[in-house]
């Protein structure tokens, strides 16, 4: 049996997708920006809020000094209003708990920056005990590198051949792999089931309670 299992943030355990359009769409419009259709915001997303911004902004405007003027109205925005749409998807809390109830450590790992990781995980799941809750830092490279991986599984005192690592996108695909952990994408998020085979899995989770079935196969 598995002894640690991290999860991605967005798109995988809450549904931020809203929020953060709305958000990003409010710092574009301040600075004269064109905005965006939500869904479009599925595909800008993942590789942390800077990285956003820059898909976000017109192809002749993704200078440096743009993406920090948008990080500048983004960050007090969403502060405020980053629980406003956002939800755990279907049975995500219900898993989480049985893995705490089985004794299996649970973690979170994300792109998204530190303050909003740890506000949204503890509103949203305040009865879950997580051995760590890391997003974006300063001077800790942000996933697919799998810095944060190993530093939870040093924290939780679990190796390698115990730990998985669930997300939605390639680059959570991507960090499982270069962690060399089984890794599980899960359908329901942001990106296309497609996205997620093409990096082979150990295994794709359609609906939550697939997570324990490959967890405690009977």
């Amino acid at each position: 049996m598995k002894k640690l299992v991290i999860f991605d943030l967005d798109g995988t355990l809450l549904n931020t997708i809203a929020d953060l359009a709305a958000a990003t769409n409010h710092a574009l419009a301040h600075f004269g920006y064109p905005t965006h259709e939500t869904d479009a915001y599925r595909f800008f997303v993942g590789n942390g809020i800077n990285k956003l911004f820059e898909r976000a902004l017109p192809a002749n405007a993704r200078m440096q000094d743009n993406v920090l003027k948008i990080r500048s109205e983004f960050i007090p925005y969403y502060n405020e209003h980053n629980a406003d749409l956002s939800r755990p998807y279907p049975g995500i809390t219900e898993v989480l708990s049985v893995l705490q109830e089985r004794g299996i450590q649970v973690a979170v790992a994300s792109n998204k920056y530190q303050d909003a990781t740890r506000k949204l995980i503890l509103q949203f799941f305040p009865e879950i005990d997580f051995v760590g809750i890391y997003g974006q830092r300063e001077g800790i490279p942000a996933k697919p590198d799998p810095h944060v991986v190993f530093e939870i599984m040093e924290k939780a005192g679990v190796g390698k051949p115990d730990t998985v690592y669930v997300g939605d996108s390639c680059v959570d695909m991507e960090t499982g792999k270069n962690a060399g952990v089984t890794t599980v994408g899960v359908s329901w998020g942001f990106r296309p089931r497609a996205e997620l085979e093409a990096y082979s899995p150990d295994f794709i989770a359609d609906h939550s309670q697939d997570i324990l079935r490959f967890l405690f196969p009977e």
